[in-house]
């Protein structure tokens, strides 16, 4: 049986349809999920975060995920890409917390990225993951359908709002930026609106499931050569 990827969740309680980090339907490999108490999307998903104790908090559940078998760890939030040296350092496994970590990946590459936030993404939080601290992006409206339900934790998802929302925010990236020729998705929500995005931009299109497909795969390959 194959060991699980574990899933540092914050403390939410909006719908996580298939796509979305927070849906085990989503992998094709197991995950296991430990949700953060206390830790909301509030606190990640800000310019100033309180850096201690939001690193407490994925420090100790970390730690419990890799007690209950995880190889691995990543988190239901790309604003987290702040702590991924400081995460890295104190898990006992290894760490790929957004999927901003793919800019670095994809050398070559001329990328935009959509957010859930664009007035608290900063050049740390690309700076913290290798990444250019000028890479270009652009965020889900404040009004937004997304925001009412993955901001400010609604009950409700509106689906084909939030796939309108998602691809017009694409499109004002490209507009804005019509160098790119490639988009990365932030936002752990956003991968189920990852299709009508690549139909409607005609560019490639990465999310946090392409980054830790990677991932899993390269810790399978380590943990089979530990047991040859």
């Amino acid at each position: 049986m194959k060991a699980p990827l574990g899933i540092l969740m914050l403390d939410t309680r909006f719908p996580r349809i298939v796509g979305d980090i927070g849906n085990a339907a989503s992998f094709d490999y197991p995950v296991i999920f430990r949700r953060m108490e206390g830790i909301g999307s509030s606190d990640a998903v800000t310019t100033h975060p309180d850096r201690p104790r939001v690193l407490a908090a994925l420090r100790a559940n970390a730690e419990a995920l890799a007690a209950e078998g995880a190889v691995g760890i990543s988190t239901s939030c790309g604003f987290l890409a702040l702590y991924q040296d400081e995460l890295t350092a104190v898990s006992p496994v290894p760490v790929a917390t957004s999927a901003l970590l793919l800019i670095k990946q994809l050398e070559g590459k001329r990328v935009g990225v959509i957010t859930a936030s664009a007035k608290n993404l900063t050049p740390a939080h690309f700076e913290a993951v290798g990444a250019p601290g000028d890479t270009p992006f652009v965020g889900l409206p404040e009004d937004s359908s997304f925001a009412d339900t993955f901001l400010r934790n609604g009950l409700a998802l509106d689906r084909q709002q939030v796939e309108r929302e998602a691809v017009a925010a694409g499109r004002a990236l490209v507009a804005r930026h019509p160098e790119i020729d490639t988009v990365v998705l932030e936002c752990t929500n956003l991968p189920p609106y990852k299709g009508a995005l690549k139909a409607a931009l005609g560019l490639s299109v990465y999310d946090v499931l392409d980054l830790l497909n990677g991932f899993y795969a390269k810790l399978s390959r380590q943990e089979g050569s530990k047991r040859r």
